[in-house]
């Protein structure tokens, strides 16, 4: 007979910085580690940094509560391709210091809310907060999970996403004591970076729907590696810079 696998809870109990993916991987992470970053290339995280760094705040909603009452003051962010502030990160860059602003996403805003609930200390990372991110997840010491979102097929399964891997994987690459996992993702980062970090996210299924629908700007934002030092925390339901 051959040995059993282990349980998947027990793979990476031996190493510092750890990956998984999605729901599931968030949900085994913030089981077990001390702070847990989410990774949501285009466009969630970019997004959040974008108006973190303006000095804004951020309230993470999962798409299927995009209507419900937010705070006093708080501010919703629209469609995409409204007049005001979106998921779309070009749409941020005027954002004033100060703002409130609630914002919907399918993948790392849930991703936020199944974190926010274990008590683990949540950070939102992309490519340009990649160092900044890596730094302060470090000073919070014990275990760094990194959870990539991925993106969603037609039934609702997970798919697996280039630009959130390279984000991922640009963290990573800043920490020691990496799984296999996050090793992988350093490497995919290491040569995408080598081929240019804009071309590449411009080659993913994402980056492509981007610039069809008219939001390049997005994606060169996304690719700006370490263009910003905000480090956006989860503090009472907000994220915020730390």
């Amino acid at each position: 007979m051959p040995a059993a696998l282990p349980r998947p809870e027990h793979r990476q109990l031996d190493h510092e910085v750890r990956l998984e993916w999605g729901r599931e991987g968030a949900a085994l992470l913030a089981a077990g580690c001390s702070v847990v970053i989410v990774v949501d290339v285009l466009s969630f995280s970019t997004a959040v940094d974008v108006a973190v760094g303006r000095g804004a705040a951020v309230l993470p909603l999962r798409s299927v509560e995009r209507d419900r009452p937010v705070p006093p003051g708080v501010v919703r962010a629209g469609p995409r391709r409204g007049p005001g502030p979106s998921l779309s990160p070009a749409s941020l860059t005027g954002l004033s210091a100060g703002t409130r602003l609630a914002l919907p996403s399918p993948n790392g805003a849930t991703l936020c809310a199944a974190v926010a609930a274990t008590g683990a200390v949540l950070l939102a990372g992309c490519l340009r907060n990649a160092s900044a991110v890596a730094a302060a997840a470090r000073a919070v010491g014990g275990p760094i999970g990194i959870v990539p979102a991925g993106e969603r097929w037609p039934d609702d399964t997970m798919r697996v996403a280039a630009e959130d891997a390279l984000g991922a994987g640009a963290i990573a690459a800043a920490l020691p004591g990496r799984s296999p996992e996050a090793e992988l993702a350093a490497a995919q980062f290491a040569a995408a970076r080598n081929r240019g970090l804009r071309d590449v996210l411009a080659a993913t299924c994402s980056g492509r729907e981007l610039h069809a629908e008219g939001f390049a700007a997005d994606v060169e934002l996304a690719a700006a590696l370490d263009a910003s030092a905000a480090v956006p925390r989860l503090r009472a339901g907000f994220l915020r810079a730390a």
